[in-house]
């Protein structure tokens, strides 16, 4: 597998994580450094997982949600670090129980800790 199936294949992990509001598995994934801007952060970079914990220990959703990246560029800067940047597409059931489909534009930063690619810093746009 090369590096760049590598860091896509451990990014979907990261969303599915995400999306099932798996508390665990985003954890293991992320550096406990982690950085990032985001929306909920108000324009203010944020340092480590406690923030993001709030929001996997929110209820959890009861529709199920698929998460797709799509026209995805990834950036090797070497054996240990790339950057990948897309367009994540989040598909679900509202209140109603009509499909939606949300849309944000993220870049992920990913680094090599002793073999094992850990996720040290995102940007996500607005949610649209």
């Amino acid at each position: 597998m090369s590096v760049e199936q590598e860091l896509i294949a451990v990014n979907q992990r990261l969303l599915d994580s995400i999306v099932n509001q798996d508390w665990a598995a985003y954890a293991e994934l992320c550096h406990p450094s982690l950085t990032c801007f985001e929306p909920e952060s108000r324009g203010q970079v944020v340092e480590g997982l406690p923030f993001h914990q709030y929001y996997f220990d929110l209820p959890a959703s009861k529709s199920k949600r698929l998460v797709t990246m799509t026209g995805v560029h990834v950036r090797v800067l070497g054996p240990d670090a790339g950057v990948l940047s897309y367009v994540r597409l989040t598909q679900y059931l509202d209140g109603a129980g009509s499909p939606q489909t949300g849309r944000v534009e993220e870049t992920r930063v990913w680094q090599k800790f002793d073999g094992k690619w850990q996720h040290v810093h995102f940007h996500r746009s607005s949610m649209a």
